[in-house]
């Protein structure tokens, strides 16, 4: 049962916090105080808490780092291997398929055995299968790799948020889900800034080989700093438990369109990224690849979107704010198709503001609606994500065949059409405190 946290000292300023970051010595004395006074959850402002977003930032930025550098090789790979577009998409697509498939298992198996291990290992072996895949001679051994890449990372993605739900108080849940959110807006952005630059003057292998060590490194970083779960509840792994624990949730009157706003938002997002390229570097704009690399500093908006909009959602409401989320990407699409090339910038920047956010809120009401198995209903939450990138994310390969960037436009729209009508239904449904 969790204690309710004792009455604490006043906290230190802000500036204080920074500096006991980086002292890990003091971190440890606050991580023992903690424990003794039986605190329940982590509070905002504390180092336990500077520390647990430090870590979960490190995580999402190594997750979306390894998943998304490839994006601004995909020409360069249709070149090499002489594939066309939706093939090429593969290089991502297989990654977030396996990641998708591995949901349904990690998310069970940190329930069994815990959060910490396995989002420990999911990290270095995503880095070191990165590693490998830079090493590749033939097409088809860097899809095996990737496949592996994007295994490997579902322990992370599956258990993040759970960890997150868990660990935190309840009323700043929203601000540091959207802090590790962040860091996946970073990771996204550093992974294809990195290799986007870079294969203007090295090869992919390289710039893949950088981003792995950098990988690494985040991973070393998660080790050392994530405090180990206090309020985790094992739960015997069993395939009866499972079976119940999916049939609970797709019982939930909110949860199953939570769910399928994952597949819709992310399937939407990662469609725009995937071929915005292939528009940048053809008419009229015959951009370098460089400088189409250099278009991710546009995450920077999802950054402060993750936190600022996950702020609002505490404060005002997640079914209040999700919509305007929504909504923000619509209109950032509309202004990405038009021709001039700042307003193609500028919609880019409101689409991810909008998607980054909206993806914040998402993840937060899930775990507010699942009350039992929450880390299998983060996984199927994460599956529906990713799959909606795999799927959506090649499909979209066609669109741009047959409609060029109009066509994609028109296939996004659909997207987002349906993301805000279940929006709306999700606005109508009772909050989880008033269901009987």
């Amino acid at each position: 049962m969790k204690t309710a946290a004792a009455p604490s000292a006043r906290a230190p300023s802000s500036e204080a916090h920074v500096q006991e970051v980086h002292d890990s010595s003091i971190i440890d004395i606050a991580t023992d105080i903690a424990s003794e006074l039986g605190q329940a959850y982590i509070e905002k402002g504390t180092p336990l808490f500077l520390r647990t977003v430090l870590a979960l930032f490190s995580g999402g930025f190594a997750t979306f780092a390894l998943l998304y550098c490839v994006q601004p090789m995909m020409p360069i790979l249709s070149r090499e291997f002489a594939i066309n577009p939706a093939q090429s998409s593969l290089i991502l697509s297989v990654a977030t398929g396996m990641l998708a498939i591995g949901l349904l298992i990690t998310g069970p198996i940190s329930d069994a055995v815990g959060r910490k291990p396995v989002m420990v290992a999911a990290l270095f072996a995503a880095a070191l299968c990165t590693i490998a895949s830079a090493l590749m001679p033939t097409w088809q051994g860097i899809l095996v790799m990737r496949a592996l890449v994007g295994l490997s990372l579902s322990g992370l993605a599956a258990v993040a948020m759970t960890y997150l739900s868990e660990e935190i108080h309840p009323q700043h849940i929203g601000l540091a889900m959207g802090l590790y959110i962040g860091g996946n807006a970073i990771g996204g952005m550093s992974g294809r800034l990195i290799t986007g630059v870079l294969i203007d003057y090295v090869s992919w292998h390289t710039a893949m080989l950088v981003v792995g060590g950098l990988a690494l490194v985040a991973a070393c970083v998660f080790l050392k700093v994530l405090p180990a779960s206090r309020n985790f509840s094992s739960r015997r792994l069993n395939p009866r438990g499972l079976i119940d624990g999916f049939t609970m949730h797709f019982r939930d009157a909110g949860l199953p369109w939570l769910f399928a706003e994952g597949f819709l938002l992310m399937g939407a997002f990662v469609t725009m990224f995937n071929y915005i390229g292939y528009r940048l570097l053809g008419e009229p704009y015959h951009m370098s690849q460089a400088l189409v690399g250099l278009l991710s500093v546009v995450y920077l908006s999802g950054i402060y979107s993750s936190a600022k909009i996950g702020s609002l959602a505490d404060k005002y409401g997640r079914r209040n704010v999700f919509w305007m989320s929504i909504a923000l990407m619509f209109a950032g699409l509309l202004i990405n198709l038009l021709t001039p090339l700042p307003l193609v910038i500028g919609g880019m920047l409101v689409f991810t503001f909008g998607f980054f956010g909206a993806h914040s809120v998402a993840s937060s009401w899930i775990g507010k609606r699942a009350t039992k198995a929450k880390g299998q209903a983060s996984s199927l939450y994460l599956f529906s994500y990713y799959v909606g990138s795999s799927v959506a994310g090649t499909l979209g390969g066609l669109a741009w065949h047959y409609g060029g960037w109009n066509g994609i436009g028109g296939f996004i729209s659909v997207l987002l059409i349906v993301a805000l009508a279940v929006a709306a239904k999700l606005a109508k449904l009772a909050p989880v405190a008033a269901r009987p």
